[in-house]
């Protein structure tokens, strides 16, 4: 995949005003534990609770009905449910505190179950498999449906003991620092790069992890290793950040990292992260570079957080993915991707509202940054420390960006309310206001508990989602209804007699049942799929006939050409294709599509 962008890439840039190479400065801000189904699982056009491709189980259930046998005695199943579901203030700003249960690797692959992804309530705890809505995390829903966000990242996966040390083992060759392989921020050093770590202080949840390398701990004060990865700001590093932004005088690659109370660890609240989120994307989309800038917003990890699509995982035995699991429980075992979680990407190139539906995970972020470095000019940014089939099967990112079509335009985003402070005016958030919990490394009281709908649950008044729709970027994966545009018209099943599909024409906010469509993959991954209709579930099969049977269904080729374009191509090798007047027409040569997300209630 990253060799066929590349290529599109170098085709592309020598015709218009941007490029890759024309970006000066990309922005990384990591937050911290939340899972992609917890915080978006009701937004619209996104995978979420409206999945038309949800996993089904030996059992006859659906992923969504999590076994709670031994938990509660109510009920043997658990559908995802609002935190906030008993209403009130006080309801609120406890869920703002909550906590999901065990974050680190044994719980997390025993709640994937092989898999099955149906034990989130038994090995974690039941409010795992809660969600926000739109009215709880509303800075988060604005900044998403302003920019594109990403649907199919997974954070990386690991393991690692429940205590780190600067120096030595904690057992026998088992989590051995300090780290001998370079950071990525030493293959930007050599290279000549401009970077920077903004940070307070060292901080085990926020701080770059920089720390864990022998390169850094050995550098010398006065070296660039030390100065620009190492050095600290105290409590100004958010005021340096604003004013670089302001002044325009960002380094090329910048990681920006959040104070303790507001980087988002339940405790730690959402609210109050938006707050610091808020102030790093508003000093850079409104600063004077902002139209050659980047910057990703991603989570370390799910942190116990439930999502209910299981990762794509390596063949059994790849080079650099399989281990024998150190702790002796787990056996000979994949060391990921793991569960899914936010990320935004925001630029003028990814403005508008888009999903990006390409399958990634924190691999990503360096594959872009060495995408981004090369065009750049910059030579020796690779890294050897990424598997082959994470460069393989990982999207390094450049998907998401249109560079053919800017949008310069700066979002209104809602500003978010100052964080609590003490007497001294430090900020203390959420959980020490309202929560009155010292935080001792784990959550438990009823402070971090809030009420949960056992036996009262239904379909309909727990897997809600909001009715809209995003355009798409990238490589197409499951788990949306999809509306295929083109010249005015889509795709349309009329439902008739005729078992026969046709264009229609086609408009926002697209939310024609007769213009949806689901794809099925041929594999676990790649671009083949059988396609079929949200009105009845026929196949679209030969010429432009409809097909009960998958037997009679056509197979599909859908490739993305970039700049939110796609070509659908027949197994005969014709193109799929709507003319101007909305006739359908197979031919030898593609007309694009553009395609588009829906989520609707109706």
């Amino acid at each position: 995949m990253s060799k066929y962008v590349v290529s599109l890439l170098v085709l592309t840039s020598a015709v218009n005003a941007a490029s890759l190479g024309d970006v000066k400065h990309v922005i990384m801000l990591m937050m911290e534990n939340r899972s992609f189904q917890h915080y978006f699982g009701t937004m619209s056009g996104v995978r979420g609770f409206a999945d038309p491709n949800v996993q089904i189980n030996p059992d006859g259930r659906s992923v969504w009905y999590q076994n709670v046998t031994g938990v509660t005695e109510e009920t043997d199943w658990l559908l995802p449910y609002w935190l906030n579901y008993l209403g009130g203030e006080e309801n609120f700003n406890k869920s703002m505190c909550l906590c999901a249960g065990a974050n680190n690797w044994i719980p997390t692959q025993q709640a994937m179950n092989g898999g099955l992804m149906n034990k989130w309530a038994q090995v974690d705890t039941s409010q795992s498999w809660g969600y926000f809505k739109r009215q709880d995390i509303p800075w988060h829903f604005a900044l998403a449906e302003s920019y594109t966000i990403g649907d199919a990242y997974h954070y990386y996966f690991e393991y690692r003991s429940k205590q780190m040390v600067l120096a030595g083992c904690v057992a026998e060759n088992l989590d051995c620092l300090p780290l001998q392989w370079p950071a990525y921020a030493q293959y930007l050093d050599e290279a000549g790069v401009d970077w920077r770590s903004f940070q307070d202080s060292y901080n085990w949840a926020t701080n770059s992890g920089l720390f864990y390398f022998a390169a850094f701990q050995q550098a010398a004060v006065n070296s660039s290793l030390y100065q620009r990865g190492l050095a600290f700001d105290g409590d100004n590093s958010l005021a340096s950040f604003k004013a670089a932004a302001a002044n325009g005088t960002l380094p090329e690659v910048s990681w920006v990292f959040p104070p303790g109370a507001l980087q988002e660890h339940p405790p730690n609240t959402p609210k109050d992260a938006s707050w610091f989120m808020n102030q790093i994307v508003s000093a850079a989309i409104n600063g004077p570079n902002y139209n050659e800038t980047v910057i990703l917003i991603n989570y370390d990890e799910a942190g116990g957080w439930g999502d209910a699509v299981h990762p794509l995982v390596s063949p059994e035995g790849t080079a650099g993915e399989w281990f024998e699991d150190p702790y002796g429980e787990l056996g000979y075992t994949f060391s990921g991707p793991g569960i899914r979680i936010p990320l935004f990407i925001i630029s003028p190139f990814t403005r508008g509202g888009h999903v990006f539906t390409e399958r990634a995970d924190h691999s990503s972020i360096i594959q872009f940054l060495e995408e981004y470095l090369t065009a750049r000019g910059y030579h020796n940014v690779t890294t050897g420390q990424l598997s082959d089939w994470r460069r393989d099967h990982m999207s390094n990112l450049v998907n998401a960006f249109d560079f053919e079509n800017p949008d310069y335009s700066i979002p209104d985003l809602p500003v978010p309310d100052y964080p609590i402070t003490n007497s001294d005016g430090e900020i203390i958030g959420m959980y020490s206001g309202f929560c009155a919990v010292e935080w001792t490394g784990s959550c438990s009281g009823s402070e971090y508990v809030t009420g949960i709908p056992y036996g009262n649950q239904t379909e309909e008044n727990s897997l809600v989602y909001e009715d809209g729709f995003k355009g798409v970027r990238g490589y197409l994966a499951e788990g949306h209804y999809l509306v295929f545009e083109s010249n005015g018209y889509a795709l349309s099943n009329p439902n008739n007699t005729q078992k026969q599909f046709e264009a229609t024409p086609a408009n926002a906010p697209y939310n024609s049942i007769n213009q949806r469509w689901v794809i099925h993959g041929i594999a676990a991954e790649g671009t083949t799929f059988n396609i079929t209709s949200a009105v009845d579930g026929q196949y679209i099969s030969q010429h432009s006939s409809l097909s009960i049977s998958v037997t009679g269904a056509e197979i599909y080729n859908i490739t993305y050409i970039g700049s939110s374009q796609y070509i659908l191509q027949k197994e005969n090798g014709d193109y799929l294709n709507i003319q101007p007047g909305g006739s359908l027409s197979f031919d030898s040569k593609p007309v694009p599509y553009s395609i588009y997300s829906v989520t609707y209630n109706s």
